[in-house]
Order: C-alpha cells, then sequence, then structure tokens
C-alpha cells in the first residue's frame, strides 16, 4: 500500500514536469542578427497583428504556431492573452510566432511570407 502513494506522486511530478520542459522550448535569445527559441527556431511578427493583440488564430494559429512565455518576461518583452485565453510572447507589444515550415533550427523559410511575416531581427 505505501507504493500507491509514491507512485502516484511520481506520476503527477512526471506529468507536471512536462509543461515546464514545454514552456522552456519557447524561451527566446539572439542568435546571430535574429530572435530564435532555445532550441535555435526562428522567430516571427505579423504585419496584421496590432499592438498587444493577435489575430493569427485557427488554422494561422497551426501554421504559426504563438511562442508561449516564460515566467515573467521584463521589457521589452510582455504577455498578451491571446482570443483562446492562452499566453504569447510579445516583443513591444508585437506577438511572436513560430513557423510550422521551418523543421531546422536557423530555417528561415517564414521570413517575408506573404509580405507580412517577418523574422524578428536584432
Amino acid at each position: 500500500m505505501k507504493l500507491l502513494p509514491l507512485s502516484l506522486l511520481t506520476l503527477t511530478l512526471l506529468s507536471s514536469a512536462v509543461p515546464a520542459a514545454f514552456a522552456e522550448e519557447m524561451a527566446v535569445k539572439k542568435a546571430d542578427d535574429v530572435l530564435v527559441t532555445t532550441k535555435g527556431m526562428t522567430v516571427y511578427t505579423f504585419d496584421n497583428d496590432p499592438v498587444g493583440k493577435s489575430v493569427c488564430n485557427g488554422p494561422c494559429a497551426t501554421a504559426w504556431p504563438p511562442v508561449a512565455p516564460v515566467g515573467t518576461p521584463s521589457a521589452p518583452f510582455s504577455v498578451i492573452k491571446r482570443d483562446d485565453g492562452s499566453p504569447q510572447l510579445a516583443l513591444n507589444g508585437k506577438p511572436l510566432y513560430l513557423f510550422a515550415s521551418d523543421k531546422n533550427p536557423g530555417d528561415r523559410g517564414g521570413d517575408n511570407f506573404k509580405n507580412i511575416w517577418h523574422v524578428v531581427k536584432n
């Protein structure tokens, strides 16, 4: 009987660690001249987003996944609330995204896509 609570505790700890690990993958940093995730995936902005709001939802957000914040970011980074209530990392109020078609670190396939998606350059 004593193993059951320990097993439940272990299961709880493992399941709660998964979201934190995923969130850490979405942290951003500078690499060369652009902003990337800690895994090296390129970060983008969308010209149609007004400051403080993402208008990329549904199929758009599937192609352009929002960057999840980690902890409490400091200026010029902030967190906005998406239409579905989830948080999204923003830079100077502009929501940040990944491009689903970028498969490898350093890929920049979404840069200037339809002249409205752009790599975040530093």
